[in-house]
């Protein structure tokens, strides 16, 4: 259900109700209820002005410094003392004492890089992540230059007219390229504008959410599990939340490449990387649920962990799935990999289209909050 339609359903009384040994305010009871869907409510509120200041914020891999800048200054606020890894990560303790916990998700996304200019004056992009050029064929974009000049434009193939083409182009990486929104007609014309091989390509998240409650938006992997990490930061700071176990936050900027999670604090005894749940075929997760994930293309996750997650879950009847994602891999896994000795776990909204124009739901990321901040608290 809708947060809003929760919220809704609940009416403050003042009446009384007999009961034996005395009286109860029912409208006491109604009204702490009332409370706490209003909190959900704002919580939920929170988390998806995150989403948006996040995605407006182009953070392909490799280029992240103006998003862990804004991770930095928003757990400040918060009143924390976040820090950043010579790598870019940024590693931020909230609180809490015994059994290590890292809750992991990152801030890196698709995108992509100039590797050549055209004689024509077009861009030869080459990809950052594993990029569908599929997905991103007519969608506007933004070229970030070295020296600080930044540009628009479009991501075609090379012969997008339909009215043109003898027969349609594959979209695959050679046969993309960048337009510029540029009175441009040579590579010296490009080369006048300060763009280069190496530059950024970042393209546009056209993030929204809607009045029914979805979300669609470029890089919900994973900026809405960042965001959903950064509710949970500001419930701790608020009081809302009170932690059973030392809890430590990790954004990471190299996910999509393979190697974000290869460094974590030596004390962490467990970690999870929050990031988005598969919607697909042979799948049980959808978009307004929490999905737990036994295995990726990594193997097996922690069956203990596993299991109490999806405990959890069934307790407080959160709408959850556990499956299987053949084709994917995690910031955890990197941490595996890099000799850490830890129990692992996956968890996240379902997002269907991942690596596409992705869309998600209000409920999914409520369930999986929920999920979260449960878990720090058992």
């Amino acid at each position: 259900m809708h947060p809003k339609q929760t919220m809704l359903s609940y009416h403050i009384s003042l009446g009384k109700k007999m009961v034996r040994g005395g009286i109860v305010a029912v409208g006491l009871i109604r009204c702490e209820r009332v409370t706490l869907v209003s909190k959900m409510d704002s919580t939920l509120s929170y988390i998806t002005d995150q989403l948006k200041a996040l995605t407006s914020i182009a953070s392909p891999t490799g280029y992240t410094r103006a998003a862990t800048d804004y991770l930095m200054e928003t757990l400040r606020d918060m009143g924390f003392g976040p820090e950043r890894s010579n790598k870019g990560n940024v590693l931020v303790e909230l609180g809490g004492e015994g059994e290590p916990l890292v809750l992991a998700s990152h801030v890196d996304t698709l995108g992509a890089m100039v590797r050549s200019i055209k004689d024509n004056g077009r861009l030869r992009p080459t990809t950052l992540g594993g990029h569908q050029w599929s997905t991103a064929d007519g969608e506007n974009c933004t070229v970030y230059t070295r020296d600080g000049n930044v540009y628009t434009g479009v991501v075609l193939n090379t012969e997008p007219s339909a009215h043109v083409a003898d027969e349609p182009v594959k979209t695959i990486e050679k046969n993309m390229e960048i337009l510029l929104d540029e009175n441009v007609d040579s590579k010296d014309d490009v080369l006048e504008l300060g763009i280069q091989t190496g530059d950024i390509i970042s393209m546009d998240p056209r993030t929204t959410v809607t009045e029914s409650g979805y979300i669609k938006s470029r890089f919900l992997d994973d900026k809405l599990s960042a965001s959903i990490l950064l509710g949970l930061a500001r419930a701790v700071a608020g009081g809302e939340v009170t932690l059973s176990r030392k809890v430590s936050l990790l954004f990471t900027v190299y996910e999509e490449v393979g190697h974000g999670g290869a460094f974590v604090p030596a004390d962490t005894r467990e970690m999870i990387s929050v990031d988005m749940g598969c919607v697909g075929d042979d799948l049980g997760c959808t978009e307004r649920m929490v999905s737990i994930c036994a295995k990726d293309s990594g193997g097996p996750y922690n069956y203990d962990l596993v299991t109490t997650l999806s405990n959890i879950a069934r307790e407080l009847e959160l709408d959850y799935a556990i499956d299987v994602y053949p084709h994917y891999g995690s910031d955890v896994e990197a941490t595996l990999s890099a000799g850490y000795d830890i129990r692992h776990g996956l968890i996240g909204p379902g997002v269907y289209a991942s690596h596409n124009y992705e869309r998600s739901h209000i409920d999914g990321v409520r369930n999986t909050y929920e999920l979260v901040r449960a878990y720090v608290q058992r």
